[in-house]
């Protein structure tokens, strides 16, 4: 199973160009996780995986905060997965999501707009990074493998 995460779109609806890079980096996906500040629920609409999962982020309109939960554990493949944004600064911020989940085979994060893809007691900690490019932005979204594991892999756009 292959799983597109993106995080930080900080865009009130996705352009033709910005949908089309996201559709390619995706064309295998079969699911895509959105770990918050997409901003408005726009953003959604305009994914084109059958089956999206999102969480709010600090950054999301009224109706975003209203209509999706700030954390989430969805189970694929018999693995459980914690979806969140994050919240405070950079530094400890993985201590503190780690705190948010009790038993997760992986962590999927956003917030920092820093890349991450690494393992740590036992539980895999992944941020896409920022969709936007510029100032605080990497550019980049992320790919997750399951097999017999969970894997994640960082894609520039």
């Amino acid at each position: 199973m292959k799983i597109g995460v993106l995080s930080d779109t900080h865009v009130r609806q996705l352009d033709a160009e910005l949908a089309r890079q996201l559709d390619q980096a995706f064309a295998q996906a079969d699911m895509v996780i959105h770990c918050g500040d997409l901003t408005s629920l726009q953003v959604l609409n305009g994914l084109s995986c059958p089956q999206v999962v999102a969480v709010a982020g600090n950054m999301d309109d009224a109706t975003v905060g209203q209509m999706l939960p700030t954390k989430r554990v969805i189970r694929l493949e018999g693995h459980d997965i914690g979806i969140i944004h994050g919240y405070g600064p950079p530094q400890g911020l993985e201590e503190r999501i780690r705190n948010e989940f009790e038993q997760v085979d992986a962590i999927v994060y956003g917030h920092s707009h820093i890349p991450a893809n690494h393992v740590k007691n036992g539980v895999l900690y992944f941020n896409p990074g920022s969709v936007s490019k510029g100032y605080r932005g990497s550019g980049t979204v992320g790919m997750l493998e399951i097999d017999k594991q969970i894997t994640g892999k960082i894609i520039t756009l």
